[in-house]
């Protein structure tokens, strides 16, 4: 590309960083698979693969595995799940109902797809309420437990050989060469991560529960299905359209969700959740929508919580 006249390189290097940042959202799917014990039939070849493909994409690999697998055996829980638990009106910051409109909410979810996944990762944003500070890189952090310390100091291993590679080849080929190879495709893959995640658990119809009405299996079905269209799907390993499936078997590898879901419809019914709507639509939708949870005025079960946007 670097070659190309001047003209041809303003297009071909975009079409490079979205092509690339789906791709390699793609690998990183493989990697959670790895995550899951989903990739193969041995747990020891799953975790290399999968500390290999998250560290070069600057995940920690099993600090994200634990946490990642908290949040599926609590999902829907707003006081046990691990990522975007919504908060009751009471809970919400005094400048939330200043962000309800039009222009912040654009800003808003420039700031959550840019920087969303990193400050997940570094200081917990968005996750679930811990005693002290929570930080997916600190091994003797809130979110783990002593037998998996060891394994976080190998996933904060992997993150800086990564980082000393990078160095690398940023000191023979240049920054900005890192930075237009490297560093553009794995921004587009932090926000696919983050679209993905929220609009998997964010949605009008999805409830959530606390203590007093929770359960795994409710939980697991307080998720929708989203269509991206049959070549993003095919590129996310269908992460995006089996997703109910997946909260159901995680163990299950990707290449039978599609089976799965087609089997589970019919038994699910109406528990079934799949919606359709564009992408772009449905994360306006959703932002202008789903801002807290509250139990419905007229239900008797003060447990079951749905999102609401009105102050």
């Amino acid at each position: 590309m670097p070659k190309l006249p001047s003209g041809l390189a303003l297009a071909a290097w975009p079409l490079y960083w979205v092509l690339q940042g789906c791709i390699l959202t793609g690998v990183w799917v493989i990697a959670h698979e790895c995550g899951h014990h989903a990739f193969s039939d041995y747990s020891h070849l799953d975790d290399v693969v999968g500390l290999v493909l998250h560290s070069a994409l600057l995940v920690p690999y099993f600090s994200w595995k634990y946490s990642h697998r908290r949040h599926h055996s609590n999902t829907g829980s707003i006081e046990r799940d691990e990522v975007f638990v919504p908060k009751p009106m009471s809970a919400l910051p005094w400048f939330t109902k200043h962000l309800n409109n039009p222009p912040a909410r654009v800003l808003t979810l420039a700031i959550t797809l840019s920087l969303g996944w990193p400050l997940y990762l570094a200081f917990n944003v968005s996750g679930r309420s811990y005693p002290r500070f929570a930080c997916h890189f600190d091994p003797y952090g809130p979110i783990y437990s002593d037998r998996e310390r060891a394994q976080i100091f190998i996933s904060d291993a992997g993150i800086m050989a990564t980082s000393y590679v990078l160095y690398r080849v940023a000191a023979s080929y240049g920054f900005w060469w890192l930075v237009r190879v490297y560093g553009v495709p794995l921004l587009i893959v932090n926000a696919w991560l983050v679209i993905i995640t929220y609009l998997q658990h964010t949605h009008p119809s999805l409830p959530h529960y606390d203590s007093s009405e929770w359960d795994w299996l409710r939980g697991a079905l307080a998720t929708v299905d989203r269509d991206y269209g049959w070549v993003l799907n095919q590129v996310f390993h269908n992460i995006t359209d089996t997703h109910v499936a997946h909260h159901l078997f995680s163990t299950m590898p990707h290449y039978h969700a599609m089976e799965a879901t087609k089997a589970i419809k019919p038994l699910l019914s109406e528990y079934y959740q799949f919606d359709a709507t564009p992408l772009l639509k449905a994360m306006w939708r959703e932002a202008r929508e789903c801002i807290y949870v509250e139990p419905d005025e007229d239900s008797k079960r003060k447990g079951v919580l749905w999102y609401r946007n009105e102050f």
